[in-house]
């Protein structure tokens, strides 16, 4: 019996394989894709930190809100003719507003720099009125509820508290520049 030789072709000796030193750097397919995964995430992040500064704006306002309606009714609760002479200088002197709304010469303001100011009504009760509220605060800040006699929002007067969000959406929708006034006894 005769064996069979291998046979070796000479083209087999010259075909290389490729070397890993030469498969360096990604392909613009790859460049791309990650770019565009890239661009989902900081929409992603945008989108909730949006929302986070809403729901933060919100949550001050409500508790500027409340922190007033308390000094105003603290500081004039011993006085025998309701809320006469509520004026903002007399509580900025008071120390009625709270830290994260700045007074300076009896104006004061809010985060979104609009203008804050406390009134008496001469009726037994004080009004307090925001401007420049964002929407979307907005229409948080009126569903909340609270013990409020009335809320005015952009010239519509709400008697029935608290508003639904389907009666605030429509009260609120003068973009970044909504007024809210919050009356109080």
């Amino acid at each position: 019996m005769q064996r069979k030789k291998k046979m070796v072709f000479p083209s087999a000796t010259l075909v290389r394989r490729p070397s890993r030193h030469a498969q360096r750097g990604a392909s613009l397919l790859e460049a791309i894709a990650y770019l565009g995964i890239a661009a989902i995430v900081v929409i992603g992040a945008v989108a909730l930190l949006n929302s986070a500064f809403s729901s933060a704006g919100t949550n001050e306002l409500a508790e500027q809100v409340n922190a007033i309606q308390t000094g105003v009714k603290k500081l004039y609760m011993g006085q025998t003719n309701g809320y006469t002479g509520v004026s903002n200088a007399v509580l900025a002197s008071a120390g009625v507003f709270p830290s994260t709304v700045p007074v300076t010469g009896g104006i004061a303001t809010n985060t979104w720099g609009g203008s804050v100011n406390v009134t008496g009504t001469g009726t037994g009760t004080f009004q307090i009125d925001y401007a420049n509220i964002p929407t979307a605060v907005c229409i948080n800040a009126v569903t909340a509820g609270g013990s409020w006699t009335s809320i005015t929002v952009n010239g519509t007067v709400e008697a029935t508290l608290p508003l639904t969000p389907t009666q605030a959406q429509t009260d609120c929708s003068a973009g970044n520049a909504n007024t809210v006034i919050w009356t109080s006894s």
